[in-house]
C-alpha cells in the first residue's frame, strides 16, 4: 500500500488517543496528582490487545488476567499482613513470603483456559500495586480493606476496557480499510 494510502491508519490512530485523551478528565482517578494515570492504564490495555494477538477471546483472556492480578494483588496484601503482624517477619519479609506463595498460583493459572495469559495478571498486578503505592495504602496495613481495594480495582478494570474496546476499533477500522483500498505498494 502507498504511503499516501497508508497515512489514514495512523491519523485513525492519532483521533483515538486524542478522544482518549478528551475523555481522561473526565474518568475517576486516584486522587490529586493521579490525573492521566487511568488514561495510562487504558494505553497500556491498548498496547495488551495488539501484544495478545488482536483478538477478542485474547482480549477478554487480558481483562480476566487483570482481574486476576488484582485479586493476587489483594491477596499478597492481606496475606502480607497476617504474616508481617502474626508470624513475627516483619513487614517487608511478611510481603515478600506473601508473594512467593501467591505467585505460585498465578503461574499455575497457566493451565486454565481463558485465565491463562500470565503478562496481564502481572500487568493488572503490577498497576493495582502502583495505584496503591500511590495512595500511601501499600505500606500501611490499616488501610488495606474491601472499600480502598475496590476503589482502586473498578477503575483499572474499566480503564483496561476502555483501552481493549480501543484496540478491538484500531483492529476492524484497519482491517475493513486494508480490505477496501488492497494492501499491495
Amino acid at each position: 500500500m502507498s504511503f499516501g494510502k497508508y497515512i489514514l491508519i495512523p491519523v485513525f490512530i492519532a483521533i483515538q488517543a486524542f478522544a482518549m485523551m478528551l475523555v481522561a478528565p473526565y474518568l475517576k482517578t486516584f486522587g490529586e496528582g493521579a490525573e492521566g494515570l487511568v488514561t495510562w492504564v487504558s494505553f497500556q490495555a491498548w498496547a495488551m490487545y495488539f501484544l495478545a494477538g488482536c483478538t477478542v477471546k485474547m482480549g477478554l483472556k487480558t481483562l480476566a488476567g487483570y482481574l486476576g492480578g488484582i485479586v493476587a494483588s489483594v491477596a499478597i496484601f492481606e496475606l502480607g499482613d497476617c504474616l508481617a503482624g502474626g508470624a513475627g517477619m516483619g513487614g517487608y519479609w511478611g510481603y515478600a513470603v506473601a508473594a512467593l506463595i501467591v505467585v505460585v498460583f498465578v503461574i499455575s493459572m497457566e493451565k486454565v483456559p481463558g485465565f491463562n495469559f500470565i503478562p496481564s495478571w502481572f500487568l493488572g498486578a503490577g498497576v493495582f500495586f502502583g495505584f496503591m503505592g500511590l495512595k500511601g495504602y501499600a505500606q500501611n496495613g490499616d488501610d488495606h480493606n474491601l472499600a480502598v481495594y475496590t476503589n482502586i480495582a473498578v477503575p483499572e478494570l474499566a480503564a483496561c476496557a476502555v483501552g481493549l474496546a480501543y484496540g478491538w476499533v484500531t483492529v476492524k477500522f484497519r482491517t475493513w480499510y486494508e480490505a477496501k483500498v488492497g494492501t499491495a505498494a
